[in-house]
């Protein structure tokens, strides 16, 4: 088994390669299709022979978790398979597997950390070989999705997109109604959401915020499709591409404009209102999150009288929304069952499965409105406005550095630095510093 931490790898890559990807995925010229829908004449190889496989994620998903979305599922459709997901704690990991002499056979994670977890690992496997007689190909997802797979590797296939993830407006009616304002609505901009926002800043027993966000996953998904750093020079771009100053100045500046923000970040230690002043003081009015948050803070969301709208765009982008941040499953190169493996991974990608995922509120791949339109609708939160998830158009996935999570916490941390001096150019020069020197320090590992 091999698992030597590798040298630097540079995923970058450009867009625009769907065709490209549709000819080296689909075969014998049978483009268009998933596989499941109409199996080529090897799609059940193995089936129903047994089989025992190992799937593991970095992602720290509960067991309880993986078996509600997927693993009930995959044990009714392959009865012969016993398939056991480990969950990655602070305390066990992938290093703790491969000591045990574990074999994985398919890893999942999502588009932030999985091309780094692979490669690093030496775990990848160019998957188009068993994905041509099946008939798998990529033209019935999600175009900016099925295009991150070359964000990866131009000419293999590490991984193949299960679901997706992209942010939405969230909202607390309670404060709404306690302050008589309307509610926010599908297809703001952020200019209206910013104005919106200023009418619920105020002080009222307690202060309340209009409008804050989630930054990490604002910039981690910006709609401007700024990459972190330049995939050719290697360097951080907060400094030196201008459409950093016009994300902070729109998306973070402009709602903390209000009258009582600063001085609520200044007695919150100097953070911006985030993830507990929106679902557990119920203080922040509106929150920009993952529109699959919900089903991580399941119980505080139970407990709010809340709702959803798209995610406000820009002007000059009008319904560009986030990028999609989709999560990747790869039949590894270590596993002895890579037949079985990609059975697996083809179930998963099928109508059938699909449907299943995007009832329960799982975003699914498929480019299907049908299939869209069933979104959410066997959650717990049925009635809520899903469909928000589905207003915008993604906007371009950019190009992809292993150095991007090096980079994003300090780029977090520029948000309320700039917030409160008021001076992003100096900000931006210190998080380049300090940026560049983890990059160099990566490089020398």
């Amino acid at each position: 088994m091999r698992h030597v931490i590798g040298k630097n790898r540079i995923l970058a890559a450009s867009l625009g390669f769907s065709m490209m990807l549709v000819t080296a995925c689909s075969g014998g010229g049978e483009g268009g299709r998933s596989g499941a829908e109409t199996p080529a004449p090897n799609a059940n190889a193995k089936e129903n022979e047994p089989a025992s496989l190992v799937v593991y994620s970095n992602s720290g998903d509960a067991v309880e978790s993986w078996n509600e979305r997927f693993g009930d599922a995959l044990k009714q459709k392959f009865p012969s398979y016993t398939i056991k997901y480990v969950q990655s704690t602070k305390t066990f990991g992938l290093k703790e597997l491969f000591a045990n002499g574990e074999t994985i056979d398919i890893y999942w994670d999502s588009i932030g950390s999985f091309a780094s977890t692979l490669l690093d690992n030496n775990m990848q496997y160019d998957m188009a070989e068993l994905m041509k007689p099946r008939g798998i190909d990529f033209s019935n997802m999600e175009p900016t999705v099925a295009d991150s797979v070359k964000l990866i590797d131009k000419t293999k296939i590490y991984g193949i997109p299960v679901f997706n993830n992209n942010m939405v407006l969230y909202y607390n009616k309670d404060i709404f109604d306690k302050f008589g304002i309307p509610y926010p609505k599908d297809g703001m901009t952020w200019s209206e959401a910013n104005k919106l926002g200023e009418k619920l800043t105020r002080f009222d027993g307690k202060q309340y915020i209009g409008l804050s966000s989630s930054q990490t996953h604002i910039l981690n998904m910006n709609q401007l499709s700024i990459p972190f750093v330049d995939p050719d020079k290697l360097t951080p771009t907060i400094n030196t591409d201008p459409k950093w100053k016009e994300l902070f100045d729109t998306v973070f500046v402009g709602p903390a404009k209000a009258a009582g923000y600063k001085e609520y970040m200044e007695a919150h230690k100097s953070v911006i209102p985030y993830r507990d002043e929106f679902l557990k003081e119920k203080e922040v009015a509106m929150f920009a999150w993952l529109s699959s948050i919900i089903f991580v803070y399941p119980d505080e969301y139970k407990s709010m009288n809340w709702d959803m709208v798209s995610l406000p765009t820009f002007e000059q982008l009008p319904k560009v929304g986030s990028q999609a941040y989709p999560t990747y499953f790869a039949v590894t190169n270590m596993s002895k069952q890579k037949e079985q493996a990609m059975n697996v991974i083809q179930y998963l990608i099928s109508e059938e499965m699909q449907k299943q995922l995007s009832k329960k509120g799982v975003m699914p791949v498929l480019k299907d409105e049908a299939i869209q339109k069933l979104y959410g609708q066997e959650s717990s939160f049925k009635g809520k406005n899903f469909q928000a998830s589905f207003y915008n158009k993604f906007a371009p996935i950019p190009a992809k550095t292993k150095y991007e999570s090096l980079l994003l916490t300090p780029y977090a941390k520029a948000v309320p630095k700039v917030i409160l001096t008021g001076d992003a150019n100096s900000v931006f020069r210190s998080t380049e510093e300090e940026t560049a020197k983890k990059i160099a320090e990566a490089k020398n590992q």
